[in-house]
C-alpha cells in the first residue's frame, strides 16, 4: 500500500525492505495482528528494530537519525551493565524508548511526553510490540517533577530535545513537528535539570544536540550538577560538517576527584560518518544498524 492510499483506505502498513536471507534478531513483537492496533487514517506502521514496528503520522513527526544514534550510543554505553530501569525524556512517538526496550529485553522503561498525539501513538506501539507491561508513556511536561515521582532511580536516561531556539526558527504548521524542532517547552538546559533529578548514582544520561552546540551542552550539564564525559559528532556525509552530536553525561559526584576541565566533551575519534563521499552507507553506520537489529 502506498502512502497516497492512506486517506481512502485507512492507515498504511509498510512492507519490509530486507535483503535475501536476513533474519530479524531480538525479541518478537506480540500483538500487531490485532485489528484494533492497525494504523488509522493518516498513520503508517513502519519497521523499527528486528521485527518491531512503530506507528507514525504520515504528515507528522517521524523517527529519525537523531533517535537511532542516541539509542545506539546509550545501548553501547550500558552494554557491560544493562540497565534495570531507563527513561526517555520527551519521548515523542516512542522510538528511543522502544529501541532501548528491544535492546534490553529485561529492563523496565518510562517515557515522558507532552504532545497527546505522540503519547497515543507511542502507547499503541508499545502494545503492538508486546512491551506495555514493562514500558509506559506518561503524558505531561518533563519539567514537572511530579510526573516521575520515583526520583533518582534510573540507570539510564535518554533525551532527544529540540535544539532550535524559539526566536531562531520557523514553526512548522504540521502536527507534532513544531515542538519536536523548536524549543517551545525548553531545551537542553531543561533536559539536564530533569536528568539530574532522575539519574541514579553511577547512571548515564545520553542526549543529542546540534553539531555546533557542545559548549552549550557542557554548560547545561554544569548548571544542573552533571558532567559531560564524552561527545560523538555525527557527520551526514564525508566532507560535511557535523549535523548533530550525541553526548554522554553523568552525575557530578560520580567523578569526584576528576579535574573539572575534563568535562569539555572532546569528540570521540573518529566521528560517526553516515555516508561516504559516494553516498553509500559507511561500514561504521552499517555496523550501527546491525547492532540495532536493522538490515
Amino acid at each position: 500500500m502506498r502512502a497516497a492510499d492512506a486517506s481512502s483506505l485507512g492507515g498504511v502498513v509498510r512492507r519490509a525492505r530486507r535483503p535475501h536471507g536476513f533474519v530479524a534478531p531480538g525479541p518478537r513483537p506480540a500483538r500487531w495482528n490485532d485489528p484494533a492496533l492497525a494504523p488509522r487514517a493518516g498513520e503508517d506502521l513502519c519497521w523499527l528494530a528486528g521485527d518491531w514496528r512503530i506507528l507514525q503520522r504520515v504528515d507528522g513527526h517521524r523517527w529519525s537519525l537523531d533517535d537511532l544514534v542516541t539509542a545506539w550510543l546509550a545501548a553501547a554505553t550500558c552494554a557491560d551493565a544493562p540497565p534495570v530501569r531507563f527513561a526517555d525524556l520527551g519521548c515523542g512517538i516512542g522510538s528511543v524508548l522502544m529501541l532501548l526496550a528491544w535492546r534490553f529485553p529485561h529492563a523496565r522503561g518510562v517515557g515522558v511526553e507532552a504532545q497527546d498525539v505522540s503519547v497515543d501513538l507511542a502507547r499503541r506501539s508499545l502494545e503492538g510490540n508486546g512491551v506495555d507491561a514493562r514500558c509506559e508513556v506518561r503524558h505531561g511536561d518533563l519539567r514537572d517533577p511530579s510526573l516521575v515521582p520515583e526520583g533518582a532511580v534510573f540507570d539510564l536516561l535518554t533525551g532527544t530535545p529540540p535544539y532550535v531556539p524559539a526566536a531562531a526558527g520557523r514553526a512548522s504548521p504540521r502536527v507534532q513537528r513544531a515542538p519536536c524542532r523548536i524549543e517551545q517547552r525548553g531545551g537542553i538546559e531543561d533536559y539536564c535539570r530533569a536528568a539530574a533529578r532522575l539519574l541514579a548514582p553511577g547512571g548515564r544520561f545520553v542526549t543529542c544536540a546540534g553539531g555546533a552546540q557542545t559548549a552549550r551542552v557542557a554548560a547545561s550539564a554544569r548548571g544542573a550538577g552533571l558532567r559531560l564525559t564524552a561527545t560523538r559528532d555525527v557527520v551526514p556525509r564525508a566532507g560535511k560538517p557535523p549535523l548533530l552530536a550525541v553526548h554522554v553525561l553523568c552525575r557530578r559526584d560520580d567523578l569526584a576527584g576528576r579535574p573539572a576541565g575534563e568535562d569539555a566533551g572532546a569528540p570521540l575519534v573518529p566521528p560517526l560518518v553516515v555516508r561516504a563521499a559516494d553516498g553509500r552507507w559507511t561500514q561504521d553506520f552499517r555496523a550501527l544498524r546491525r547492532d540495532m537489529g536493522m538490515p
